[in-house]
């Protein structure tokens, strides 16, 4: 075991992007089998399809998204360290969250095909519950992750943590899928 962590530390210093997004994928498809799984309690039912789209998803989008992120908030120097963690979490919360939970809850719309407008309308319904929730989950996992955590490992302990919060956005994001089609059922109902 110990052998094995120090290959991913290894993974991580010497080929950041690679790591992190195999990391992100194998987390994203997690965080989905534990929401259908355990959640959801789908059993035999279990939608592969969606578990896939949500690896993809963290692999090919969130990973190296936030490999670079992290790497840009690493480059930025601040005055004191105090400020340094002050003024990463809050550009982490206030720049990179909204922006990654609206497109989180887009790309699943669209790779669901669902197309612009289902992508509209699921975030239209999602995005702001999502967002205060994330805030109360990743502000304190940011503080202490920017305060006392290598560089390196910052993707590592936000993964951790985002196992958690993948089940939480897979569970979201089918409830708001369900939800669509309850209310398309529903239309032809209230156009008679």
């Amino acid at each position: 075991m110990a052998s094995l962590l120090r290959l991913y530390n290894a993974a991580l210093i010497q080929r950041p992007m690679l790591a992190q997004s195999a990391t992100a994928a194998f987390l994203f498809g997690a965080g989905d089998v534990i929401a259908q799984q355990a959640i959801e309690r789908q059993g035999k039912n279990h939608d592969f399809m969606r578990t896939a789209r949500l690896t993809f998803y963290g692999g090919a989008f969130f990973g190296p998204a936030l490999t670079k992120w992290y790497q840009l908030l690493n480059r930025i120097k601040f005055p004191s360290p105090t400020k340094a963690v002050i003024y990463r979490v809050w550009l982490d919360q206030a720049i990179l969250t909204p922006v990654a939970v609206g497109f989180f809850f887009g790309t699943m719309s669209i790779l669901e095909g669902k197309g612009i407008s289902g992508a509209r309308d699921r975030i239209s319904t999602a995005y702001t519950p999502t967002l205060i929730r994330n805030w109360g989950v990743f502000i304190p996992t940011q503080i202490i992750n920017f305060a006392i955590v290598p560089h390196h490992l910052r993707f590592v302990v936000v993964s951790v943590v985002s196992l958690f919060w993948n089940t939480y956005l897979s569970a979201t994001n089918a409830r708001s899928q369900h939800q669509e089609v309850i209310e398309l059922e529903k239309l032809p109902e209230r156009l008679a």
